[in-house]
């Protein structure tokens, strides 16, 4: 079984079946277009898509329905054609593709979801791509998690 270097995991096993791999790399990542969907069970249902090219590089992510479970997902004619997709209609998420969106924590800060640009994965082929949501108004900074307050000890 390969392993590979990770940012939080240190030296992990992982299955083929869990690379994910991407047209163009996501943004800013243009050259890492190969990744491994971790899923650490106390974490649930928080995932983590770790480079397997860059040990560093690890985005965490959730479903987006756990974000926004009226999220609307609107894929270009290009972005259906790279992740192999029938292009007469917009995909099912949960059935056909898993749709992700990353988060940023932050101390001190709410927590944020990047809606704009959602990480979707053919379920079937394992191609990804990191898309732009231009029909719908989602932000990339959507809060859905405010910071606790620090418990006071009596």
């Amino acid at each position: 079984m390969p392993t590979c270097s990770t940012k939080y995991q240190g030296e992990i096993e992982y299955s083929e079946d869990a690379v994910l791999n991407f047209a163009w790399g996501p943004f800013g990542f243009e050259a890492e277009t190969r990744f491994v969907l971790i899923e650490v069970p106390p974490a649930r249902p928080i995932v983590f898509l770790q480079s397997l090219a860059t040990p560093g590089l690890c985005f965490v992510a959730l479903p987006v329905f756990v974000v926004d479970p009226a999220y609307r997902l609107s894929l270009a004619p290009e972005d259906l054609s790279a992740l192999e997709l029938p292009a007469n209609r917009q995909p099912r998420i949960g059935e056909e593709v898993l749709c992700l969106v990353l988060i940023t924590v932050q101390k001190n800060r709410p927590t944020t979801a990047n809606l704009m640009a959602p990480v979707v994965v053919n379920l079937g082929s394992r191609n990804a791509l990191q898309t732009l949501a231009f029909e719908v108004n989602y932000s990339h900074q959507h809060e859905f998690l405010q910071p606790e307050e620090d418990a006071v000890c009596s």
